[in-house]
């Protein structure tokens, strides 16, 4: 299996991350192969394939059309790269910045078969709910 490098791994992010923003989930799926799995902290039990993905993803980005993701670092390893990011995430009148890590390993026709998005949402829900309470 291919490592990806820095520059690779950083022109994949350039084009994959931006389809996180907006609500164009079949934009988004597209990266990823049929037989993909993807999990983070809201699926930690993962999903599997492409059409349970484009699902999830209809939900999330409905919830969250004005997020926004950018690379800090691709991270070479085998089948990919480890993608250090960061992301801008409206909550109510609030732009909450999270750091995390997500694993990314492509198949041989360069789309995503797995990826795992990691970070610490303890702010994130917090804010929720002080939105829905207040």
């Amino acid at each position: 299996m291919k490592f990806l490098s820095q520059s690779e791994s950083r022109r994949f992010a350039e084009a994959w991350l931006p389809a996180w923003s907006g609500n164009d989930p079949g934009r988004l799926a597209s990266f990823y192969s049929d037989d993909a799995f993807y999990l983070d902290p809201g699926v930690p039990q993962g999903i599997a394939g492409k059409p349970a993905l484009l699902a999830y993803f209809t939900k999330l980005l409905g919830r969250n059309p004005d997020w926004v993701w950018s690379q800090i670092e691709g991270i070479p390893m085998e089948g990919g790269f480890l993608n250090k990011w960061r992301a801008e995430i409206p909550v109510g009148p609030k732009v909450l910045e999270a750091t995390g890590v997500c694993l990314v390993q492509l198949d041989s026709a360069g789309k995503i078969r797995r990826n795992e998005v990691y970070f610490d949402r303890t702010e994130l829900l917090a804010e929720i709910g002080r939105q829905h309470a207040g």
